[in-house]
């Protein structure tokens, strides 16, 4: 899934981020998405979110929870 697209990052969903922090190690933190806090239709780097446990980073990649 193209996770620079804000409108493919919804509320609820299932993601990977990759928080300030760890940019430089690519680490990847697993979360629900809370908000939407890029305000573009996209970003190069990724769509930045607040998961719902409070962390901000940029969406990775999107888990696909279909069965």
């Amino acid at each position: 899934m193209n996770v620079t697209s804000r409108v493919k990052i919804t509320p609820g969903q299932r993601v990977l981020i990759v928080l300030k922090k760890d940019q430089r190690s690519g680490k990847l933190t697993e979360g629900r998405v809370k908000d939407v806090l890029t305000k573009a239709l996209t970003h190069p780097h990724g769509v930045k979110v607040r998961l719902e446990s409070g962390e901000i980073g940029r969406v990775k990649e999107a888990i696909d929870e279909k069965g």
